[in-house]
């Protein structure tokens, strides 16, 4: 479509106001969405953004921009992401774009040209620059933060605040995020600790999504036209249900006529109504790779003999340096066999070469069939034509919870593909667990707020202190998002606490009467109630079973005084009590108002304050200044800091071997799938090391209760023979038969085992020795392999 002369003057004047976003945008061959266009605008007039879109919208652009912005002002512009994967993606993409010598990669597993005016880094890496005040943040322009509302995660949710309350102001900051209900809150918190900062919020997916259920053997729309979940959805749900005569009460149980199909006969629907390529959610890494056995089976294969040639060469170049004694333990020749298919599995337990080669044949198109837990659906460029739930329920690691309006939208955002397809799909399966109005509920709630999940860790609080002050890092920790929305629900209590207090007023004055004190004769009836509760009802454990002859004589007493009471004869006494016991009632809710609020008000400062409090018990923090051991503490970041700093400083690992040392970290950061073993299988020689370690464990959590905060995690010794074997060269297939854990978790295990290694080495220099050879023992075979960027 032309434009207006009008039109045209318009562009024009903005191109010459915004000469490099218009630039930038030239260099693509579509044109850029609103969103993008404002986004970019308002980085270059030097702000910094909040970006919220749907998954595939293109928020990327913006991210960018920031990068294509620094190379043109000589600046440097780091781009974070939340995992490994998406950082190594998001290396090899800007590569292409800026070159490779213009471009850098940090990671806890690889360092690739760090010095780069363009660095690709996980934000744990960002956050420790931070605190380490590492020169590289002097000429810095531009942070990207891709994936911004994990800062929700429970786990690693608080570095994202970190970095953007202590990261300098005049940085710019592009923060990336999916679709939050909250996102003018979370923007105006932005403003609040980084200055100037735009909000700029899309809804509109470029590929729309259609939302079916497959239903036995018919895949039919969730939605008609005008938004009613589809009318032949229900009558079909209605007419399969039947009834089982002799059954219960109720004459029977009821059952569906409706059979559920099998895997293969999804995959055939998908096929025969060309949604494939489709990522087939499965919440269970067993399901998955059973799935696959499952397609192999049945004789399906979804690719040409071209794409299987193209197939097998990216799968040898992939896995080259793979040990071909390993193939068999790592069931290579299953999952080459079910690539050269059309058909994967993509899972945590996979190993990372193995995941990252589906990866990238699923992106090429060659893959047409991947069978995923959710974290699939963590920020990795894999779009689909089609997504596929098989179930709405997931183990979120502590128990099956049913899948979050927020999760869905996530999980299907993956559907639809810019530029190639003209929709996207989502097929959810029908059960009777799963009908039509649960799917429809979750595929048409728009309401899933971005929730703060910030704590101070004994780790922030040291490097804090070391480099403000405890006053200065008290205030710091208020500057917090979570700290922002405990204020905001602290205003929204105080509201409630005035209309309760007005409440209150009028009702004193309705329930008062002129024959005597009512309150005091409202005394005595709550008594007698209260004792009557008390003679029906059976003591608890331990509690003595008052006299009943006692109760009643207590009984009688208060009849007698509420009898003789002047207002006993007022003719408006029922009428009074009524607005005595409305008044009880609202001064109960009042105070409970108020005690909600006074646990939310200064709640992160608070909790910084017991942790200091344990940090100065210890001897990790002197006044305003931090000891040798606060030094050392400021330089572990693992979930259990303050544990390790304290078994260095007990010299724990003064007389240790270096597989020993692999063995008693491995305590530390394994945390198994199913039930912990009540004697962990652990090396003689690591007896009294682990004894010690818990019972330093035992001591820390003692603490902790006394300052009301939530223990560290214990330590779980399961892999703890596993992991002393690996050290002591014994080989992969050994080790793998001997235990039930994954490949891809004893991968990724050992290389968190090396990153603690490398913060040992970094807190105590006398331990280098000890911690390079245990590295080296460790970091060898398919863990070596797993830390290559391909």
């Amino acid at each position: 479509m032309s434009l207006s002369p009008a039109e045209r003057l318009v562009a024009a004047k903005r191109r010459n106001r915004y000469p490099l976003a218009s630039e930038f945008s030239g260099r693509y061959e579509f044109p850029f969405d609103d969103f993008q266009t404002i986004s970019c605008q308002h980085v270059e007039d030097g702000k910094s953004v909040l970006v919220a879109a749907p998954t595939g919208a293109g928020k990327t652009i913006v991210g960018e921009f920031a990068a294509f912005l620094a190379e043109q002002k000589g600046q440097r512009c780091f781009y974070t992401t939340p995992i490994k994967a998406l950082s190594n993606q998001k290396f090899a993409e800007l590569c292409k774009v800026h070159g490779e010598a213009n471009v850098g990669l940090l990671t806890g597993d690889s360092s690739v040209n760090g010095d780069a005016p363009i660095v690709v880094m996980t934000t744990e890496v960002l956050r420790n620059m931070i605190y380490a005040r590492r020169e590289g943040i002097e000429n810095l322009g531009y942070v990207v933060m891709d994936e911004v509302h994990f800062l929700a995660d429970k786990f690693r949710g608080a570095v994202w605040e970190e970095i953007l309350i202590h990261l300098p102001e005049r940085i710019q900051v592009i923060s990336l995020s999916a679709t939050v209900s909250n996102a003018e809150e979370f923007g105006a918190w932005l403003k609040s600790v980084r200055g100037e900062t735009e909000v700029v919020l899309s809804e509109i997916r470029p590929v729309p999504l259609y939302q079916h259920i497959l239903i036995g053997n018919r895949l039919l729309d969730l939605f008609v036209d005008d938004g009613r979940v589809n009318p032949e959805l229900i009558r079909l749900e209605r007419s399969s249900a039947r009834r089982i005569p002799g059954s219960s009460r109720t004459g029977g149980r009821s059952f569906s006529s409706i059979k559920a199909p099998t895997r293969p006969e999804i995959i055939w629907k998908l096929h025969e109504r060309q949604y494939l390529p489709a990522i087939y959610f499965i919440f269970s890494r067993a399901g998955c790779d059973a799935a696959v056995t499952q397609c192999i089976r049945d004789g399906i294969s979804l690719t040409t003999s071209d794409e299987r040639e193209i197939i097998q060469a990216v799968i040898a170049r992939k896995t080259s340096e793979l040990p071909h004694e390993d193939f068999g333990i790592l069931g290579f020749h299953e999952w080459s066999q079910a690539l050269e298919r059309g058909i994967a599995s993509h899972h945590a337990g996979l190993l990372p070469m193995f995941k990252e080669t589906v990866e990238e044949l699923f992106q090429q198109g060659l893959i047409k069939l991947v069978f995923a837990t959710e974290t699939l659906a963590l920020g990795i460029n894999m779009p689909a034509r089609t997504v596929f739930l098989e179930k709405l329920i997931k183990w979120n690691g502590e128990s099956h919870v049913a899948v979050t309006p927020g999760e869905y939208t996530q999980l299907t955002g993956r559907a639809g593909r810019r530029g190639i397809d003209i929709e996207g799909n989502a097929v959810v399966l029908w059960s009777e667990q799963i009908d039509s109005s649960l799917a429809a509920g979750l595929a048409s709630t728009r309401t899933y707020p971005l929730k703060s999940s910030f704590s101070p860790t004994y780790n922030m609080s040291a490097n804090l202190i070391s480099r403000f002050g405890k006053e200065r890092a008290r205030k710091s920790l208020a500057a917090s998002f979570a700290q922002f929305q405990a204020d905001h629900s602290v205003s929204g209590l105080l509201k409630q606490i005035a209309k309760n207090e007005d409440a209150l007023s009028r009702v004193s004055g309705e329930g008062a009467c002129h024959l005597g004190d009512f309150s005091e004769y409202m005394m005595h009836r709550f008594a007698i109630k209260k004792l009557e509760q008390s003679a029906s009802q059976r003591p608890g454990r331990g509690e003595r079973r008052r006299n009943r002859r006692d109760i009643e004589e207590e009984i009688s007493f208060h009849r007698k005084e509420l009898k003789s009471h002047p207002c006993h004869q007022c003719p408006d006494r029922e009428n009074h009590a009524r607005h005595h016991e409305r008044g009880e009632r609202l001064l109960r809710e009042t105070d409970g108002l108020r005690s909600r609020m006074e646990n939310r008000t200064n709640v992160i400062p608070r909790t910084f304050d017991r942790v200091s409090a344990i940090l100065e018990e210890l001897g990790y923090v002197q006044g305003e200044k931090l000891t040798d051991k606060g030094i050392s503490l400021t330089r572990i970041y693992a979930e259990s800091d303050l544990l390790l700093t304290e078994m260095i400083f007990q010299d724990l690992f003064a007389a240790i071997s270096p597989a020993d040392l692999v063995g008693l970290l491995s305590g530390l950061i394994f945390e198994g799938r199913g039930e912990r073993s009540k004697i962990p299988r652990i090396p003689k020689s690591l007896d009294n090391s682990v004894r010690a370690c818990i019972s330093t464990w035992s001591k820390l959590v003692y603490l902790e209760e006394g300052e009301g905060l939530n223990p560290q995690r214990e330590p779980n010794f399961d892999l703890a023979w596993s992991s002393y074997r690996w050290a002591n060269g014994n080989s992969l297939h050994s080790i793998l038969r001997e235990t039930e854990i994954p490949v891809g978790d004893f991968v990724r295990n050992m290389r968190q085992i090396i990153d603690l290694l490398g913060q040992l080495m970094s807190a105590r220099s006398e331990l280098t020795a000890l911690t390079r050879e245990a590295i080296k023992r460790i970091d060898r075979g398919v863990v070596a392999y797993s830390a290559v960027v391909a």
